[in-house]
């Protein structure tokens, strides 16, 4: 659900940003008066989650891939706005660093992954919930419908962006300028991918996540209420980061999965499925060269280098989302 740089013209990605924009001032505001600083580590360790969990792409029949978000599960454990932030921050980096998401989509891909999922996520799970107390198996299936259905709004809104490109920009002669696949292409396959697949990834990894959190920590499901004590916190984050070290090392199972997501497909690749590449698309797409392209480092060659350079991809990122997160806390808590 990466959209990349020259599928949406300016018509779409530009309010797509004017959204966001005042989204992400707002978020900030209400971060400032809710958050305290014993939460910052687990706000960037949302972030760090969600980059990570990017990275394990998942194959389809068909040539296609995917990926689960974790938006749904944040919010389910820092609420709706800081999981709004720490996607949003995840989603900047791996476009800036790592040419996953487009430059002038990023407003778009936040506003797909990082505000609908979050909100939808928290909300479903937090009706579906409601008055469970101890019953734990509730709060599991509560998280798992979150996870499911956050993911495939989240999906079907990317479809509808793509979809409306050959309807909004084209030449007289109704050739597309940028996206070239129409809503009746894009919509049924995106909603089926991921009805039937993606969604369910999301799901189990949400449900799975709060059903350990659930019999092991169960305070931490509300983190976002500040019921945790100091030990407990700096115990839990610290139990949470091992966790977070353990999947790094595992990103390069995401190399497994041969070819792309659908939709995000390079000018070359266009060229031989439609025999054209959009004009809109030709300058967009080199937009901007990322240092790391495709989380690898230029030049690397057979599988065992390919691996420790996903590796080293996953540790910078989240470095970069430390860095990220010790900015914001610094701008949430000045003055304070």
């Amino acid at each position: 659900m990466h959209i990349p740089d020259g599928y949406l013209s300016p018509q779409t990605y530009l309010p797509l940003y004017g959204i966001m924009l005042p989204v992400w001032y707002w978020s900030s505001r209400v971060l400032k008066k809710t958050l305290n600083a014993r939460q910052i580590p687990f706000l960037a360790l949302g972030a760090a989650f969600s980059f990570v969990i990017m990275m394990f792409n998942i194959p389809i029949p068909g040539g296609s891939t995917g990926h689960a978000a974790g938006a749904a599960l944040i919010a389910i454990l820092l609420g709706p706005w800081a999981a709004l932030m720490a996607v949003s921050t995840a989603l900047i980096i791996q476009a800036l660093l790592f040419g996953d998401g487009g430059i002038t989509a990023i407003g778009a891909n936040c506003f797909n992954m990082a505000f609908v999922m979050s909100f939808s996520g928290y909300y479903i799970y937090k009706f579906l919930s409601s008055g469970s107390g101890d019953n734990i198996a509730r709060r599991i299936f509560a998280a798992c419908v979150a996870g499911y259905v956050s993911l495939n709004l989240s999906a079907f809104l990317t479809a509808v962006e793509f979809g409306i490109q050959p309807l909004i920009a084209h030449k007289p002669d109704g050739t597309p300028l940028y996206g070239p696949y129409p809503l009746n292409v894009a919509v049924p396959i995106m909603a089926l991918e991921h009805l039937l697949v993606f969604g369910f990834v999301e799901a189990l990894v949400t449900g799975s996540v709060v059903a350990y959190i659930a019999r092991t920590e169960p305070e931490m499901l509300n983190i976002s209420a500040s019921t945790l004590s100091p030990e407990s916190f700096s115990k839990t984050s610290k139990r949470l980061w091992i966790g977070l070290g353990l999947l790094i090392i595992l990103t390069p199972l995401g190399l497994i999965a041969s070819g792309g997501a659908w939709g995000e497909w390079g000018p070359e690749e266009l060229q031989k499925m439609f025999g054209f590449v959009p004009e809109g698309m030709k300058g967009l797409s080199v937009f901007w060269r990322s240092v790391l392209p495709d989380y690898a480092v230029p030049g690397t060659e057979g599988p065992v280098m390919l691996a420790l350079s996903y590796i080293f991809s996953a540790l910078i990122g989240t470095g970069l989302i430390l860095l990220s997160a010790f900015i914001i806390s610094r701008i949430v808590f000045r003055g304070k």
